[in-house]
């Protein structure tokens, strides 16, 4: 992990007496793509688990999945109707229909089923097996249903033993019947490693009869949120104190991207108890996220509790909103596959902060995690119909409402880290990069799309 000061030297001393120190050099400013791609390199896909279906659900595949045998497994009726063969519907009409002898029912799940002949039909039902001799099933619609007169209605009849149905149309050779295998050839490659598993495909590996999988695990995201102004929503706000949103929409964030999160309750300004709340957390933990504490406050303890873990940088980053930030690894020895510590990402505590350092840092690192091919959210150009300033020298992240129609992105809000309101009603971010300062109004810009 790359250093978050640069070192200086003091010159050695000449000619007998010592020289002045140097004057300690500036820290450096970290660009945002230096800091994501410093924080991607620390981290990769979590091992793969076999889970059981329903608990590998939004996880990715880590391996191809074959089908063991066909599906259907068997030849089975589509419709509720007759089997029979279509010889012996030949030129059937309502007026001269073709009678034939029913000689058995057939409900989904039979297994001794009787053999069709000539003049002969099997009552059967939707999903049954396709009893020896049937070429085609005849819906009950296309019969009398047995009644001996008239078009029978879209329901079967009860049974009613040694009856006769007469059927109204010709039946074509196989109509009706679902084959073997139409669906799925056995040993054929139904899902791809990497396919997100949700419910259309959990629900495919259990038609094939798989009870489990091996997935890349969804990773385990604890948040917590830092200060001792921070009460919960429901309770009584004092005097300086503000009800804690981050832990809400950094939880809500993680979830969304595909991890499972456990929101911690804000921890107060107390190194012990934030020390003690972090030992706990440790040993449920792939990642964890907290807000506040990471800027140059003189109560801050965030600093002083994950600098005496060691292999913890705080940086300062050329981006508005969210110029300080926090990386490393915390627990070493105990925590983490190998005892590497768990990845923990330190953010700022303001919630406009805190959030877009959530998406450009955190999101991409849960996806990573999740071994997912889509790691970063999609940018687009876009027309901005007003005019844009930014700070020199930061990468600006506005928020903004995104016309895809129109290719237009319109600034919602103004640039303060404060406005939650405006957050609620944007769906991405504009870029203004660091180099520029001023955009005049109809500029095209790169636009981070939030939805999705």
């Amino acid at each position: 992990m790359t250093g978050s000061t640069e070192s200086s030297t003091t010159p050695a001393a000449c000619c007998g007496g010592s020289a002045d120190p140097a004057p300690a050099a500036r820290p450096r400013f970290w660009s945002v793509d230096e800091h994501l791609a410093d924080v991607l390199a620390a981290v990769g896909p979590l091992p793969a688990i076999e889970l059981r279906l329903l608990d590998a659900q939004g996880c990715a595949l880590d391996e191809d999945v074959l089908a063991d045998g066909d599906l259907p497994p068997f030849d089975n009726s589509s419709m509720d109707g007759y089997a029979l063969r279509t010889a012996d519907t030949a030129g059937a009409t309502a007026e001269y229909p073709s009678v034939l002898s029913v000689v058995g029912d057939i409900a989904a799940g039979a297994g001794d089923l009787p053999k069709v002949g000539p003049g002969q039909a099997a009552r059967i039902m939707t999903g049954a097996p396709v009893p020896p001799g049937a070429r085609a099933v005849a819906p009950v619609e296309w019969t009398d249903g047995g009644s001996g007169s008239g078009q029978a209605a879209d329901a079967m009849a009860a049974p009613v033993e040694d009856e006769e149905v007469r059927v109204l149309r010709p039946v074509s050779e196989g109509a009706h019947i679902r084959r073997r295998g139409s669906d799925v050839a056995a040993g054929s490659r139904v899902l791809e490693a990497g396919t997100r598993l949700g419910p259309a495909q959990l629900g495919l590996l259990a038609a094939i009869g798989r009870a489990t999988v091996k997935v890349r695990p969804r990773p385990r995201v604890v948040v917590l949120s830092t200060g001792s102004e921070l009460v919960q929503p429901g309770e009584p706000v004092g005097p300086g104190q503000i009800a804690d949103s981050n832990s809400f929409t950094l939880t809500a964030a993680a979830r969304d991207a595909g991890a499972i999160a456990y929101r911690v309750g804000g921890v107060p300004d107390d190194a012990a108890r934030l020390r003690a709340v972090l030992e706990d957390q440790l040993g449920r933990a792939d990642l964890i996220v907290t807000s506040g504490g990471v800027s140059v406050g003189a109560y801050d303890v965030v600093k002083e509790v994950f600098e005496s873990y060691g292999g913890v940088d705080f940086r300062r980053l050329r981006m508005q909103p969210g110029k300080p930030q926090g990386f490393g690894r915390i627990g070493a020895g105990v925590a983490g596959p190998g005892g590497a510590g768990v990845p923990l990402l330190a953010l700022p505590g303001n919630p406009v902060s805190a959030y877009i350092s959530f998406e450009l840092f955190v999101r991409p690192v849960i996806r990573t995690m999740l071994g997912a091919p889509d790691v970063h959210r999609p940018v687009v150009r876009a027309l901005c119909p007003a005019a844009l300033h930014s700070p020199a020298g930061r990468r600006q992240f506005l928020r903004g409402r995104y016309d895809a129609a129109a290719g237009v992105v319109e600034p919602v809000g103004g640039a303060g880290s404060h406005l939650v309101g405006a957050l609620a009603r944007a769906d991405c971010l504009i870029t203004v990069p660091e180099d520029v300062t001023e955009l005049p109004a109809g500029s095209e810009v790169d636009v981070v799309l939030l939805g999705g």
